[in-house]
């Protein structure tokens, strides 16, 4: 039985605008109060952890506090580092003759539907290894929830992909091998075709052949280990942020449905923005009366979680003071001591 903040991998997810930010710094915080060292991640491509702390942070690991680390993912920068490093790797394997095709094919590629979430996922396996070595806790401030989903799916998909493009190199060897014994070249015996090939052309087809095949295991067992951790309920958790209204409840519930499918763990539903009883005025009154509907249907719907309830602040917390405040707020809902049922 594994409590959220005991965990190594912490995803925030939920609609657009319901506070995830906000609550990932917040988790953030409160775990650096237990003594656990931190990083908060956003892989939003619309950035607002330097708006929620207050200072700049950007594509480099940046201390927020004692105990918080923070990154801001820049995707476009990720698609193009992926398309660099992927265009490199491809003319190391060809001849000079085809680079300009190499180059129009990866430039292509960046604008295909899927490069940036494969970019991403990349980057995001390598930082889930680097924070195994350094940090307690790694807290992922995603993207709304779609973007979330892609992202969560793409390990197994990435995997497989790969292991067919090993499959493929293979067969590529194979024939590539075969060609060699029938394609007359100098220094060959054309009068036997199937004698042995040039030995230094073996040798090059060898040595090529073994990095292209390395570098796809490499990538492959890259995906399988993130996939592995993050369907482990011991070492990630999947929390979801929604407010009480009818759009983030109805989205909700899908995702967890989606996520449950896939096997992926969910630690709880966050429920922000709740009216205070204490607010007051005919208006808000009637928004309660509506509300307090919600909030039954919330915890019908989504009761195989824990569930932990925020009020609706009168301003939005921002800077370290504001998120330290919200904090507390959030430790009153007792999350650093809820269980997920489903575990």
């Amino acid at each position: 039985m594994t409590q959220p903040l005991d965990r190594k991998v912490l995803l925030v997810g939920g609609k657009g605008g319901v506070g995830k930010t906000t609550v990932s710094s917040a988790l953030a915080i409160l775990a650096a109060r237990q003594g656990k060292r931190v990083l908060i991640v956003s892989t939003d491509p619309a950035h607002s952890l330097a708006d929620a702390f207050g200072t700049n942070i950007g594509d480099n690991i940046t201390t927020i506090k004692d105990g918080v680390d923070a990154l801001e993912i820049d995707p476009d920068k990720e698609v193009k580092t992926h398309i660099q490093r992927v265009t490199q790797q491809m003319k190391r394997f060809t001849k000079p003759e085809l680079f300009p095709e190499i180059e129009r094919q990866m430039r292509l590629s960046q604008q295909s539907p899927g490069a940036q979430e494969a970019a991403l996922l990349e980057r995001i396996c390598q930082i889930i290894e680097q924070a195994e070595r350094d940090y307690d806790l790694l807290i992922f401030d995603t993207a709304p929830t779609g973007h979330t989903l892609r992202l969560l799916t793409l390990p197994e998909a990435m995997a497989a992909w790969t292991q067919g493009m090993l499959r493929s190199q293979h067969r590529s060897e194979e024939f590539e091998g075969v060609l060699k014994h029938l394609a007359p070249k100098a220094g060959k015996d054309v009068a036997n075709p199937m004698a042995n090939p040039d030995e230094h052309a073996t040798e090059g087809m060898t040595d090529r052949t073994k990095a292209i095949t390395e570098q796809l295991l490499e990538r492959q067992r890259l995906f399988q280990r993130t996939r592995r951790l993050l369907q482990d309920p011991d070492y990630t958790g999947i929390l979801f942020v929604l407010t009480p209204e009818r759009l983030p409840i109805q989205e909700t519930e899908r995702a967890l449905e989606a996520l449950a499918k896939e096997k992926l763990p969910i630690a709880g539903v966050i429920i922000n923005r709740i009216l205070p009883d204490d607010a007051d005025g005919e208006f808000l009154a009637r928004r309660r009366v509506q509300q307090q509907s919600y909030l039954e249907e919330i915890d019908q719907r989504f009761k195989h979680w824990p569930n932990h309830r925020l009020p609706l602040l009168t301003e939005d917390p921002q800077g370290l003071v504001a998120l330290e405040s919200f904090a507390d707020q959030l430790a009153l809902t007792r999350l650093t001591d809820a269980v997920s049922k489903t575990e």
